[in-house]
C-alpha cells in the first residue's frame, strides 16, 4: 500500500477555493515514496546525462524509461504505486536528470572555460562549486512557471500530440494492465483523428508506429509486467557496467580501429563498442540514428578530407581550432540554425494566427474548458509570483556570479524576457514534432544579444544559456502534463515534482560537474564537450564575422538544403505521411558532424537492432522488452562513470595502454 500520503492535509484545510491556505494543499496523487523513487532515478540520470552530454552533446529526457524503472522499483521494494504516482516518479526523475542541459553544464559552462583573453577580451571563466550553485539557481525555476499557463491552450484546446508524453501514458497503462488512455484526439489544421477510420495510422509514438501498430494498445502482455522485466533490466545493467569498468582499466576497448590503424590515427575513424551507446540508439530509434550517421559520413568522410587536403584546416583532423573537426563545426552550426528556424516558422505563424483570430475552440464554437478542479491546478498567482521572484533572484545571482562586466543586470532581465518568449515556441515545437529545439532557440537569443551587448562574448553565451534553460524546463513539464492529462494525474502534483527535482538536481549536477573537472580535463580526450565549441564559435562569429577559409560556401549550401528538407519534413509530418520519419533530421545530421565516428556508429547499431526487433520480433506495439534492455545499458555505464570518477580522484589509473600506441588511437589513457 502507498504510505506517507498527505490526504489528511486536504481534509484539515478549509474547502473554500479562495483560501490562501487551501492553495497549498497536496492532491491525493502526491506521495513522498514516488518523489523519493523519482529522485533516486533522476540522480542516476543526472550523472548519465552529464557523462554523455560532455562526450557527445546529446542527452535524453528518459521519460518513458523513468516510468518503467519506477514501476519495477515499486514492485521490488515493494511500494505499489498508482499510475498517477508513476507519472509523478517520471516527472521528478526527468526534472532531476535534465539539469546538465538546462543549466548548461554540457555546453555554456565549458564554453566559458574556453574563452581566450587575448582573442575575446575576457579571461576564461571557471565556476567554483558555489558559483555553479548560484548560476543553477538563477536558471532552474523560471521555465517551470511558464508551463502551467500554457497547459490549457496546447493540451486541452489544441490537443497537440506530444508523442513522447503520449507514449509514456500508454506504457503506464500497459504496466498497470489498464485500458489504454484516450488518444483519439482531434487534430488542428488538417490533423486527422487517431481513430477516425479503421486502418488509419496511429501517430501516438514513433517507436509504436515502427512496429506496424495501427490501433492503440489494448492487450498488454502479462509477461512484461512480471519480474521478467526487472531481470532483463538487471542483466543488461550488469553487462554494461562490466564492459565500462573494463574499458576504464583497458582504454583500447573503447577505441577499436575497425577500419585500420591509419584511418583511426589520421582521420578519427574508430569504434567505441559501448553498450550504452547501443542502448541510446535503441531509444533514439532507427530514423534518428540513420540521420546522425549520414551526417557522420558527409562530415567526416567527405568534408573533412576536402578541408584537410585543400589546406583550409591544416592541423590534426580532431582539432577544434585548426583541424577538420573545427572546420566542419561551422557547417554543423549552419545546418542546426536553418533546421531550427524553418521548423519554428510555421509554429510561430500558427501561434500568431490563433492570437489574431482567436483560439481553435472559439473558432469552432466548442466548449473546451478546463477539466480539472481548482485544488488540482497550479494557481495563477503562484505563476505570477514564481516568475517575478525567480527572475528577480536570477538577475541578482547572475550579477554575483559573473559581475557587471560579464553581463549587465538590465541585459539579464532582457535575456529572461527573450527566454520566456522562446520557451513558448519550444513548447509548441515539442508538442508538434517531439523535438525541443533548445539549441536553436539559444542561438536566436545570442543573435539578439549581439545587438544588445555587442562585442561581449560572456554576455552572449550567458543570454543563450538563459533561453536554453527556460525552453528545456518548460518543455519537460509540458510533456509531463500531457502524460498526466491522459492518465488523470493532477497538474499541481507534477508541478511539485518538477520543482523538487530541479532543486535537488542543482546540487547533484554542480557537484558532479566539479568532480568531473577535477578528474578530467574538460574539454579533453575523454570529454570533448563538442557543444561548448558551438556556443563559443557562434558568439565569436556574431562579434567579428570571421569564418574559416571557404567555409561560407559550404555553410550556405548546406543551410539551404536542410531548410528545404525541414520544410518538407514538417509538411509530411503534418499530413501524417508514413514516409515522414525517413526524411533526415537536420539536428541529428548536424550532431553527426560534431562527434567523431566512434560516437555515431554504435548508436546506429542500436537503431538497427530496434528496427529489426520491432518489425520482426515484437509481439505487438506494447512489447517493451528491448526498451528495458536499452535502459539497463544506458544506466549501467552512467553508474559506472561514477565509479570511474572515484577511482580517478583516488589516483587509480588505467591498468594498461596496450593497443593505443600501435593504433595511434587513445581511448582515454592521457585524460
Amino acid at each position: 500500500m502507498t504510505f506517507l500520503k498527505l490526504q489528511w492535509l486536504n481534509r484539515w484545510l478549509p474547502s473554500q477555493r479562495d483560501s490562501t491556505l487551501a492553495d497549498f494543499s497536496f492532491p491525493a496523487d502526491f506521495s513522498f515514496p514516488a518523489i523519493i523513487i523519482g529522485l533516486l532515478i533522476g540522480c542516476l540520470l543526472c550523472f548519465t546525462n552529464l557523462y554523455f552530454g560532455l562526450q557527445t552533446g546529446f542527452i535524453s529526457m528518459m521519460s518513458l524509461q523513468s516510468a518503467l524503472i519506477g514501476f519495477l522499483l515499486s514492485r521490488l521494494l515493494p511500494i505499489p504505486l498508482t499510475p498517477q504516482e508513476i507519472i509523478l516518479v517520471q516527472a521528478t526523475a526527468t526534472a532531476t536528470g535534465t539539469m546538465p542541459l538546462a543549466a548548461g553544464f554540457v555546453g555554456i559552462i565549458p564554453a566559458l572555460g574556453l574563452i581566450n583573453e587575448e582573442r575575446d577580451g575576457s579571461p576564461p571563466i571557471h565556476l567554483t562549486w558555489m558559483a555553479g550553485i548560484g548560476w543553477s539557481f538563477a536558471v532552474a525555476f523560471f521555465g517551470v512557471f511558464l508551463s502551467p499557463p500554457l497547459r490549457k491552450q496546447v493540451i486541452i484546446e489544441e490537443e497537440l500530440p506530444f508523442p513522447s508524453g503520449t507514449a509514456t501514458a500508454q506504457l503506464i497503462a500497459v504496466l498497470h494492465k489498464l485500458p489504454p488512455p484516450d488518444t483519439s484526439l482531434r487534430r488542428r489544421n488538417g490533423y486527422e483523428s487517431l481513430e477516425d477510420e479503421q486502418g488509419d495510422e496511429d501517430i501516438v509514438a514513433p517507436h509504436i508506429r515502427e512496429a506496424g501498430e495501427t490501433t492503440p494498445i489494448m492487450n498488454p502482455d502479462p509477461e512484461i509486467t512480471t519480474p521478467t522485466g526487472w531481470h532483463e533490466l538487471l542483466w543488461s545493467f550488469i553487462a554494461s557496467s562490466l564492459l565500462s569498468l573494463a574499458a576504464y582499466f583497458y582504454p583500447v576497448i573503447f577505441a577499436i580501429p575497425i577500419f585500420g590503424n591509419y584511418l583511426a590515427r589520421e582521420w578519427a575513424w574508430s569504434l567505441t563498442p559501448s553498450l550504452s551507446y547501443v542502448g541510446q540508439g535503441v531509444i533514439m530509434g532507427f530514423p534518428t540514428t540513420l540521420s546522425m550517421n549520414l551526417g557522420m559520413l558527409v562530415g567526416w568522410g567527405v568534408l573533412s578530407p576536402i578541408a584537410k587536403f585543400s589546406g583550409w584546416a591544416p592541423g590534426p583532423v580532431g582539432s577544434m581550432t585548426d583541424g577538420a573537426r573545427g572546420y566542419i563545426l561551422w557547417i554543423s552550426l549552419a545546418i542546426m540554425c536553418a533546421d531550427s528556424l524553418v521548423s519554428l516558422t510555421p509554429v510561430v505563424w500558427e501561434y500568431v494566427i490563433k492570437i489574431t483570430h482567436g483560439s481553435s475552440a472559439q473558432v469552432r464554437g466548442k466548449d473546451d474548458g478546463e477539466t480539472e478542479t481548482a485544488d488540482r491546478l497550479v494557481p495563477t498567482r503562484w505563476v505570477i509570483i514564481g516568475l517575478c521572484v525567480s527572475v528577480a533572484i536570477g538577475i541578482v545571482l547572475v550579477w554575483l556570479v559573473f559581475g557587471h562586466e560579464g553581463i549587465k543586470p538590465a541585459a539579464t532581465f532582457v535575456g529572461y524576457i527573450i527566454g520566456g518568449l522562446l520557451s513558448v515556441l519550444a513548447v509548441r515545437a515539442l508538442g508538434e514534432t517531439d523535438i525541443n529545439p533548445v539549441s536553436g532557440l539559444g542561438k536566436i537569443s545570442q543573435l539578439f544579444f549581439a545587438w544588445i551587448q555587442p562585442g561581449n562574448i560572456v554576455a552572449n553565451i550567458i543570454a543563450g544559456g538563459v533561453a536554453e534553460a527556460g525552453a528545456q524546463q518548460a518543455g519537460d513539464l509540458m510533456q509531463d502534463l500531457k502524460t498526466g492529462y491522459l492518465c488523470g494525474a493532477s497538474p499541481r502534483t507534477l508541478f511539485y515534482g518538477q520543482l523538487i527535482g530541479s532543486t535537488v538536481s542543482i546540487f547533484v549536477t554542480t557537484t558532479a560537474y566539479n568532480i568531473y573537472t577535477r578528474a578530467y580535463p574538460i574539454p579533453g580526450p575523454s570529454f570533448p564537450a563538442p557543444t561548448a565549441y558551438v556556443w563559443l564559435s557562434f558568439a565569436r562569429l556574431l562579434r567579428d564575422g570571421q569564418l574559416p577559409e571557404n567555409s561560407s560556401i559550404f555553410m550556405i549550401a548546406f543551410a539551404a538544403v536542410f531548410a528545404l528538407i525541414a520544410a518538407v519534413k514538417f509538411y509530411a509530418t503534418k499530413k501524417q505521411k508514413s514516409w515522414a520519419q525517413w526524411i533526415p533530421s537536420g539536428v541529428a545530421f548536424a550532431i553527426g558532424f560534431l562527434n567523431t565516428p566512434s560516437f555515431s556508429i554504435a548508436r546506429l547499431i542500436g537503431g538497427i537492432l530496434d528496427h529489426i526487433f520491432r518489425t520482426r520480433y515484437a509481439r505487438n506495439g506494447s512489447d517493451i522488452r528491448l526498451i528495458v534492455v536499452a535502459s539497463g545499458f544506458v544506466l549501467g555505464e552512467g553508474v559506472t562513470s561514477v565509479v570511474g570518477l572515484i577511482l580517478r580522484t583516488a589516483g587509480v589509473g588505467v591498468a594498461s595502454c596496450w593497443g593505443c600506441g600501435s593504433s595511434g588511437v587513445c581511448g582515454g589513457c592521457s585524460a
